[in-house]
């Protein structure tokens, strides 16, 4: 039977909300022994130990791990996608898209795989940064329902103030870990976020018990499939040594980096303005470019591919010591494997309503010295992306966030509508009119 969110809320006594928001200033301060902390919960106060001791920002955004398209390679073969529609039915009730609640489930190691739910309440909490693939262990962000969950190997409820990070405080949450039904290794956590009704009693049975059903449907499913097996079990071939993964960082650098992961470890390499340029081309146009339409976007319109040629066999013969399954195929020029970039990772938050996350990794613009007509498309495409969701979309505090970098320094239309959401009495308007008024002025 799916949830009712309305009902039963939690109203065992507890420490103030005051009491703990104080509590908490302090351990961030350093002072462990202040009293305030004793009148905490000890699971909550331990957490917040643990995040302490290992120098967790209280006002990290989360890291996004899983780009779009790895996310959705990963959710596919992860053990809790044939539970998805199990979950939805115990844990959505009515409409998912006015439930009131969001449910996120995570693999085990707190990486967001699935967040769903409540429109208006995602829209909000795209904010602090949950959303798919971002990371929300313990050790990653702090005190929360599913990172305390994974870290405690068991159901946990966290209640506004009580979490780690600041910009949480205004969510609550309750999550209990999924065990492999066999093994018994923690397989990934269920999570409900919303308001306090999420911290009620009801509420923590509930999630325990769709972690139970969710162990119970796997143990069933493989027995079913053991049934069904006709010939003998092959072990899966072991992995080769080429790249895994490989990110093409473009943010406020003019030499871009290359990073590529093996089953033997990490490289990093810079690669010149030009190479740059073609890699970055590559990355965006995954269905490859013919040589004439490679030449005209790296070196401009008109360009032969005589000139392209020479390039290329220079990046290839690079590749070859660094990055040998990135060496470009021909006719058409592609990439014999998705190559992410950091650009790219940005423009998926902003679409996930992750705003603040987005932001954060925005570290500058494309490239900002090329001068190839592809990659000044580019660029422009995610500076106009970044400021047009910031002004129909990002709350204030993102707004002002944004009105401090280079993009949005000189954009009056931000500052404006920042100013118009700020408070009558906010100290943070004169601020605000007098940088108006100067850029007026010029």
């Amino acid at each position: 039977m799916a949830a009712s969110w309305n009902t039963s809320r939690d109203t065992r006594p507890g420490a103030s909300r005051l009491l703990i928001e104080r509590a908490h200033e302090e351990l961030i301060a350093g002072n462990l022994d202040d009293s305030r902390l004793q009148q905490v919960r000890p699971l909550v106060r331990e957490s917040w130990e643990r995040s302490w001791r290992g120098r967790v920002g209280p006002e990290s955004a989360p890291q996004l791990e899983l780009a779009e398209d790895e996310l959705e390679r990963y959710r596919l073969t992860h053990p809790l996608a044939s539970a998805m529609d199990m979950i939805r039915a115990l844990l959505l009730p009515g409409s998912p898209e006015d439930s009131e609640v969001i449910i996120a489930i995570g693999d085990q190691a707190g990486r967001l795989l699935w967040v769903e739910g409540d429109h208006q309440l995602r829209s909000l909490s795209g904010d602090m940064g949950f959303v798919e693939g971002t990371n929300w262990a313990e050790d990653a962000v702090g005190t929360s329902a599913p990172g305390t969950a994974l870290a405690l190997a068991e159901s946990v409820q966290i209640r506004g103030a009580e979490h780690y990070n600041r910009l949480v405080h205004p969510w609550s949450c309750s999550a209990a870990p999924v065990r492999d039904p066999e093994t018994q290794q923690v397989l990934g956590v269920i999570d409900i976020t919303g308001g306090d009704e999420v911290v009620s009693l009801q509420a923590r049975m509930l999630v325990d018990a769709t972690a139970r059903a969710v162990e119970s449907e796997l143990l069933v499913a493989r027995l079913r499939e053991r049934q069904h097996v006709s010939r003998a079990f092959s072990p899966p071939k072991a992995m080769g040594s080429g790249t895994v993964r490989a990110v093409l960082h473009v943010l406020g650098r003019d030499r871009a980096r290359l990073e590529t992961e093996t089953e033997l470890g990490e490289k990093v390499v810079e690669l010149s303005a030009r190479h740059a340029a073609i890699m970055l081309m590559l990355a965006i146009h995954r269905h490859g470019l013919s040589a004439e339409r490679l030449a005209e976007l790296v070196y401009g319109e008109g360009a032969s591919p005589d000139t392209l040629r020479p390039e290329m066999v220079r990046l290839r013969k690079m590749l070859e010591g660094t990055a040998s399954a990135l060496i470009p195929e021909s006719r058409p020029y592609r990439l014999p494997m998705m190559l992410e970039t950091d650009a790219h990772d940005v423009l998926s938050l902003l679409d996930r309503g992750a705003h603040r996350v987005a932001l954060t990794s925005y570290r500058g613009a494309v490239l900002p010295e090329s001068t190839s007509p592809g990659v000044e498309e580019f660029r422009e495409t995610v500076r106009a992306t970044l400021r047009e969701v910031m002004l129909s979309e990002a709350s204030l505090d993102v707004l002002l966030a944004y009105a401090e970098i280079p993009e949005g320094q000189n954009d009056i239309e931000a500052l404006r509508l920042a100013l118009g959401m700020l408070p009558a009495r906010s100290p943070k308007r004169a601020g605000l009119v007098a940088r108006i008024e100067r850029l007026e002025q010029n």
